[in-house]
């Protein structure tokens, strides 16, 4: 119970709620479950299946269309686009092909992004972030995101990411578990933003939050 009481304090301080605090807890004899208003606050931020949905917190903007001939919404990432870098079976490290539209008709420039939530770090993984891409691009080709890429559009920005380096890094979820990986496009009302290769993910994150007036995302839940 001590270590319930712990957690509860913890999550709080972090405003993620009692019923999270909860949820990451062991069961424990006679303990109490969260008010159900806790329960529906930690609801309305998840995502079906119960996991939590990493843009709910940001403010609400419009969405557009994603799509992909290579990763489909709802599917695992294709071999491809895993990391043979970090141990993925046949992982090749390529990034998908993504095409986009309906996106709102201010927009100056996109970011595109991906990034897993789940991953064992304490903070999630950026895997890929290009910044500064012209709002006339609707569409990336596949393996854009190679290191040294020339498929990216001129003034982008391809970010180092969580891995360190300037490229896209495909999944790798740890054996017998699955990690749900968000593919994002993001549209801004601006140009450019004051980024350069070593700006980490979070502060890219940071950087665009009150520029950004659109956001379309797919989501491949991938088990290791």
């Amino acid at each position: 119970m001590r270590k319930i009481k712990h957690q509860k304090w913890v999550l709080a301080a972090l405003g993620l709620g009692l019923t999270a605090a909860v949820a990451c807890a062991p069961a424990a004899t006679g303990a109490t479950s969260a008010p159900t208003s806790a329960k529906q606050s930690v609801a309305t931020h998840a995502n079906p299946g119960g996991r939590l949905d990493p843009y709910a917190f940001l403010p609400k903007v419009p969405s557009f269309t994603l799509t992909s001939t290579t990763v489909k919404n709802g599917r695992p990432l294709p071999t491809d686009q895993r990391s043979g870098i970090f141990g993925a079976p046949g992982g090749k490290d390529i990034s998908p092909q993504l095409s986009w539209r309906g996106f709102p008709a201010k927009t100056k420039s996109f970011v595109v992004s991906m990034y897993d939530p789940e991953a064992p770090t304490g903070s999630g993984f950026w895997h890929w972030a290009v910044a500064n891409i012209p709002a006339t691009t609707k569409s990336l080709p596949l393996n854009a995101g190679a290191l040294n890429s020339r498929k990216l559009p001129a003034g982008a920005i391809q970010l180092n990411g969580d891995a360190g380096t300037a490229r896209y890094i495909g999944g790798a979820p740890p054996a017998d578990s699955t990690h749900h990986y968000y593919i994002t496009v993001t549209a801004l009302d601006v140009p450019s933003v004051d980024v350069t290769a070593t700006t980490s993910g979070a502060l890219l994150g940071f950087t665009i939050g009150s520029h950004t007036i659109g956001r379309a995302t797919l989501i491949a839940p991938t088990r290791g």
